[in-house]
């Protein structure tokens, strides 16, 4: 799924609420590319209003074919889209990100991907690997999403620092001295708890080596790896380096530029979110690889495009979607949307080659790790934001609150 910052307007998902149901594939016999026909697309948040332009220059190029794009609030995105698997009213494409994913391909709702026309050697590892379920491909990569760390260069000069800190022990020291030495409230931000708290936590969990569940179904939540995890990521708390509690709807930018939190990770699109909001930070702040344990492993988000099983219309939409995940079009997309390209030739030219923020994400993509495929992966992410919650407001130690996650996901893990 992608960020809530990309929601859709309520006004939207409204309207969505009312068309949906009239959007489905034609069903029958799979109509060829090159006849008359319209495909039915539904795209997430920002990305459903953006694609709609492209669709139209799509169109001109190939007049057979008229593309109407649904977008579809992610606030509203799954209840709509099980309502349409169980109606048999999928539309030709949908949009999916890494956690819906298993859960449809287990509904059976979705083609898999003709990997002869999508080759996995064109994609990042991780971001083919979240469309894999049962060794078989469901989704094609249509863009990723993944977390580096924000800091403050001015502030960390003030404290004497002049790096980037490229492990644990230096980003503890960067966020000590940050306080200490530049007079920082905090020195470093991570989600205390909360929805989705797991995802601040994935950095910690994946550079020690733990996971939540590995590729063969085991729970690991509670393996060596992830308890240091847990530890490590508890002892900001305990220290009094990052806050305990945070509002709903926390602006972390607001208190980036107003210079009480110099340090978070964060998503490609806070970028801009700087540039336009915070401008006086200008040459005051950079990005880098998140700082490793074991190694320096991000997590992997993103969305995919995906084919429903029961369209009328899979060879128009498996040229929609090559077109919209080839290099060119790849390049395009990020162009208009700043959505990072899942297509790695995307990356060889123009600003994506040129500019030192977003190589740097190129590069932390290479050694991202993706979510393993699971039918009930919200559910049990959920399980974790509670553990992660106890470590952080002194509930539980790491050991008890890794072994509750795994007594609480045991039954929702395949």
């Amino acid at each position: 799924m992608h960020r809530a910052a990309r929601t859709a307007s309520a006004a939207v998902a409204i309207a969505s609420a009312f068309t949906l149901a009239a959007c489905g594939s034609s069903g029958g016999g799979s109509v060829a590319a090159d006849k008359k026909q319209t495909l039915t697309v539904w795209a997430m948040g920002a990305e459903g209003e953006k694609l709609a332009d492209v669709a139209k220059a799509y169109q001109k190029a190939h007049p057979n074919i008229t593309v109407k794009v649904t977008p579809v609030g992610w606030d509203v995105a799954h209840q709509k889209l099980v309502s349409a698997a169980a109606a048999g009213t999928m539309p030709d494409i949908a949009q999916m990100g890494g956690s819906y994913l298993g859960e449809f391909a287990d509904l059976g709702v979705l083609e898999p991907v003709d990997t002869k026309t999508f080759k996995q050697s064109d994609f990042f590892p991780a971001s083919w690997k979240q469309s894999v379920v049962d060794d078989t491909a469901y989704g094609v990569p249509w863009y990723v999403d993944t977390r580096v760390l924000y800091y403050r260069t001015d502030l960390a000069k003030k404290a004497g620092i002049t790096k980037a800190p490229a492990n644990w022990k230096e980003m503890e020291q960067l966020a000590s001295a940050y306080q200490k030495k530049a007079g920082t409230k905090w020195g470093l931000y991570v989600q205390p708890s909360g929805l989705d708290t797991v995802q601040s936590f994935y950095p910690f969990l994946y550079s020690a080596g733990g996971g939540i569940v590995d590729d063969d179904g085991k729970i690991v939540i509670d393996s060596p790896a992830s308890v240091r995890a847990f530890k490590e990521y508890g002892s900001y708390f305990s220290k009094g380096i990052v806050k305990k509690s945070v509002q709903p709807g926390y602006d972390v930018i607001k208190d980036f530029g107003n210079s009480s939190v110099p340090m978070f990770f964060g998503g490609p699109w806070q970028t801009s979110m700087i540039d336009e909001g915070q401008p006086q930070l200008k040459g005051k702040w950079a990005v880098a690889k998140i700082p490793g344990d074991k190694a320096s492993v991000s997590m992997a988000g993103g969305s995919s495009l995906t084919i429903s099983k029961d369209s009328g219309h899979k060879a128009a939409a498996k040229a929609f979607i090559s077109y919209l995940t080839g290099a060119k079009g790849q390049a395009d997309w990020f162009e208009r949307s700043k959505d990072l390209p899942a297509n790695t030739s995307a990356w060889k030219t123009g600003e994506l080659a040129t500019d030192p923020g977003l190589k740097t994400y190129g590069e932390q993509m290479k050694t991202a790790r993706s979510s393993p495929v699971q039918p009930k992966w919200t559910e049990i992410t959920s399980k974790v934001d509670t553990a992660i919650e106890s470590v952080t407001q002194g509930k539980a130690s790491a050991e008890d609150a890794a072994k509750k996650a795994h007594s609480d996901i045991e039954g929702l893990v395949k």
